[in-house]
């Protein structure tokens, strides 16, 4: 279990690492000229940018507290916290009527959840 524990959550370090990235630098012309990056006109851009760091710091908190087995419980916590950020994202995509980002979402709110409790029970 321990190893799909430890898969799963390098996938998903890697995909909200890679999210984060992309938001975090953005400014409100490079999202108006992504037209993956649609749903993110409505807001102010330093909430994009604030979604953006939380996401990056969400990747790192679910890989190195365990690596170097200091403040573990902030692997969960970057779990619980990556949950959360879906859950705001199936609202947004769903009010937009974009389906199958909404159903991205939903998988990767699962897998966080997953590994939030899987890693709260070790």
């Amino acid at each position: 279990m321990n190893v799909a524990v430890w898969i799963i959550s390098g996938v998903l370090a890697a995909l909200f690492l890679l999210s984060g990235a992309a938001k975090a630098p953005a400014t409100k012309a490079s999202l108006g000229a992504n037209p993956r990056m649609g749903w993110a006109t409505p807001f102010p851009i330093g909430l994009i940018k604030f979604i953006g760091v939380a996401e990056i710091a969400g990747a790192l908190g679910l890989i190195l507290p365990r690596v170097f087995d200091t403040a573990t419980w902030l692997v969960p916590a970057a779990a619980i916290g990556l949950a959360a950020t879906m859950l705001g994202a199936i609202v947004t995509h769903g009010r937009r009527s974009e389906y199958p980002n909404v159903a991205i979402n939903t998988i990767l709110l699962v897998l966080t959840v997953f590994v939030a409790v899987a890693r709260l029970s070790s």
